[in-house]
């Protein structure tokens, strides 16, 4: 009795305790947080547009990682459910007549492809690869998978080296490295080899190469509906490996391996989707006018690579993901505008452009960069990712002619209905400069108070040839949750706005994306309720340029977090992963051309002028953006006695914030330090000098003051 007496006891203290939880304010969102976040990714609506197969992302506490699990929900919302217990699968893709999907699988740690029956709910992995595949499609007859993958080669410069003795401990031998693009970023050094394009039986077996030759064959083999050939994207130019740009349009016969260039001007020709007849092929790509931003353009051409036509030249915007109706009348696909990804449709008939849903993304989970994808039904049905300001990607279902979509799922409302998030409002303002109008947003506090003055934390987008918009971002939501206002915008070179607009930073960067910063900082003061005394700047890459040179143009900023920056475009654009991609592009001409221009862009050039307590942050994996950047800043201003340190995040590539507890590490120590230099009421003067400008340029103003 005494026992049931103290269940009972328990079992009312833990009512009255959720009672009091459920009546209590919601919390602002919290660091752990970021482990409880989940969002969708790659929706797959089935053929008859009954189902949905999506990507059910989220994060593992004990492994500081993500995981993503294979679910399916009907298009009405019911029956939602994990197709399959483990994780680890992801490019789901369903077979033509909708019983089966294959997916890309790890088997005893190799990527490997796999195939799911709907029905008898088996799955059967069906290669046994020792590269991983990538790009995999079904054939029309869904007998077949076709698929890209890297074919190593043999080294053509070996030195003669001696053997050592039988149990000798031997240094590993030297790794020669001859091309051209020889690492990435989150990957490392990469296979020497080649992309080419294979086969597979859908019931397993033997995989065999349709492609040959010293040529990548990056693109995703896309099948004529008459199953016989294979068209996708390369270069098979003999000078490919310097026109890194530069792509075509390729078929290959499946039964001879023969292969014909559909296209051939100098630009990137990418893409391909066949129409449903198989009389047509659309494809995206551009001129290449050697400019830092060129807006991709849709195009079609017919089968034999005559009759190529704009389809797209309505819209001043870049399209990407070309996806053809059932009946072959027009074209689905993705493009951003002023911040916001958008559904597209465009008629082949006469050009005409429609919107069919927005706010398409939430995959970018850090920051509110674009993302997201769709895919549509033979009955025009499409599935897409779908976000806001207050949610991550979600799973959303449209029709073509209606004009509202419905979100299906609300993954993150079990947390959500416990935090209080950050309100996000749109603003423009008029850029200093030349009057251009810029896009920004605000965020604030959780219960804001238009009579209380915030400190306003700026926050800018990398690039700088990208975009920000009304999207989820956990790591701005924690800014705010910190007390901060937070503004972040699309200054010129911003994409979504046209090719005018963001090419206004060829061989002008930074230049006045500057100006249109500052202005926006100006614009919200004068809202009326942000602390002047308490401005602080980041930013990441293209962000972390800017916030290093805005320090050194301007005193205006308490503190400041330049994460992942080029400090030196000389030395940037010969070390990092991406070295050969920036000559004539972002400035005129190379380094040893033209070594004025190279340095008056790169922020070491003003690093003399800077006062304000700077803390650097890098991945020390970063191939991109590498330490050495970070580092010549970080030494700079401690030669120059500013305030300053330099946080390392072991094993972090340029994703600064891949794992959850490095995006955590990432804020607490941007807060950390913007908390170590904010003014405070009652802060005695002189400590806030010494704080503010650093020992050296504190003793410096003493003087001049006698």
């Amino acid at each position: 009795m005494l026992g049931s007496m103290r269940n009972s006891i328990a079992a009312l203290y833990l009512t009255l305790s959720a009672t009091v939880l459920l009546a209590s304010d919601p919390s602002p969102l919290q660091l752990m947080d970021v482990f409880q976040l989940e969002y969708a990714s790659d929706p797959q609506i089935s053929p008859d547009g009954n189902r949905i197969a999506y990507l059910r992302n989220s994060f593992d506490l004990m492994k500081d990682r993500r995981q993503s699990r294979l679910w399916i929900i009907n298009w009405d919302g019911s029956d939602h459910r994990p197709l399959l217990s483990e994780s680890g699968q992801s490019a789901p893709r369903w077979s033509p007549d909708g019983t089966r999907l294959l997916f890309s699988c790890r088997v005893e740690g190799k990527p490997q492809l796999c195939v799911h029956w709907l029905e008898t709910g088996q799955t059967m992995r069906i290669t046994q690869l020792t590269q991983p595949p990538r790009n995999a499609s079904w054939s029309p007859d869904g007998q077949w998978v076709a698929f890209n993958m890297v074919v190593p080669r043999q080294e053509t410069y070996k030195a003669s080296l001696p053997r050592p003795p039988q149990g000798a401990e031997w240094a590993s031998p030297p790794r020669v490295i001859e091309r051209l693009r020889n690492r990435a970023d989150g990957r490392g050094y990469l296979t020497d080899g080649y992309q080419q394009v294979f086969v597979v039986p859908a019931q397993g077996g033997t995989h065999r190469q349709l492609t040959s030759g010293p040529y990548d064959h990056n693109g995703a083999p896309v099948w004529n509906p008459n199953g016989r050939e294979l068209i996708f994207s390369g270069n098979r130019n003999p000078e490919w490996e310097y026109e890194f740009r530069n792509s075509e349009i390729y078929s290959v016969s499946i039964e001879s391996g023969e292969i014909q260039a559909l296209t051939s001007r100098n630009g990137p020709d990418r893409s391909p989707a066949f129409s449903p007849d198989g009389k047509h092929i659309a494809y995206l790509g551009y001129d290449d006018r050697v400019q830092t931003y060129q807006v991709t353009q849709l195009s079609v051409m017919n089968r034999d690579g005559s009759g190529k036509t704009l389809l797209s030249g309505q819209l001043d915007r870049s399209l990407q993901d070309p996806v053809w109706d059932s009946q072959g009348k027009g074209l689905y696909f993705l493009f951003d505008d002023q911040g916001n990804t958008k559904l597209g449709y465009v008629a082949l008939q006469g050009g005409q452009i429609a919107v069919l849903a927005g706010d398409v993304g939430g995959t970018s989970l850090g920051r509110p960069y674009r993302g997201g994808s769709f895919s549509v039904a033979s009955n025009g049905r499409f599935a897409f990712t779908q976000t806001r300001p207050e949610h991550p990607g979600d799973l959303a279902v449209g029709l073509p002619g209606e004009p509202r979509t419905r979100r299906l799922t609300a993954l993150n409302d079990d947390i959500f209905s416990q935090r209080s998030l950050a309100s996000v409002e749109e603003i423009w303002w008029e850029s200093s400069y030349d009057n251009r109008r810029i896009q920004g947003w605000i965020v604030r506090p959780p219960g804001f108070d238009p009579n209380t003055k915030y400190p306003l934390l700026l926050e800018i987008h990398g690039g700088p040839i990208s975009n920000y918009g009304d999207r989820f971002s956990a790591e701005i939501q924690l800014y705010a949750a910190a007390g901060h206002v937070v503004l972040y915008a699309n200054p010129r070179g911003s994409t979504s706005y046209g090719e005018e607009f963001g090419n206004l930073l060829h061989h002008n960067y930074p230049g006045q994306d500057y100006d249109d910063l500052m202005s926006g900082i100006d614009a919200v003061i004068a809202r009326g309720f942000i602390d002047e005394r308490n401005l602080f700047v980041t930013g990441g890459s293209a962000g972390g340029i800017m916030t290093a040179w805005m320090v050194g143009k301007t005193d205006r900023f308490r503190a400041a977090v330049s994460a992942k920056p080029v400090i030196n475009w000389y030395s940037k654009v010969l070390v990092a992963d991406n070295y050969y991609a920036y000559h004539n592009y972002r400035y005129p001409g190379s380094p040893w051309e033209n070594p004025e221009a190279y340095m008056r862009f790169s922020p070491i050039s003003l690093v003399g002028n800077v006062s304000t307590p700077t803390l650097l942050m890098t991945g020390d994996a970063d191939l991109r953006t590498p330490l050495s950047e970070a580092e010549q800043f970080f030494h700079a201003l401690k030669l120059r006695k500013v305030d300053t340190a330099l946080v390392r995040i072991p094993g972090a590539s340029h994703n600064i914030a891949a794992r959850p507890s490095q995006l955590i590490a990432k804020v607490a120590y941007v807060l950390d330090w913007f908390e170590r230099y904010k003014r405070k009421e009652s802060g005695d003067r002189n400590q806030e000098s010494e704080s503010r400008m650093g020992f050296a340029q504190s003793r410096k103003a003493a003087k001049n003051a006698k």
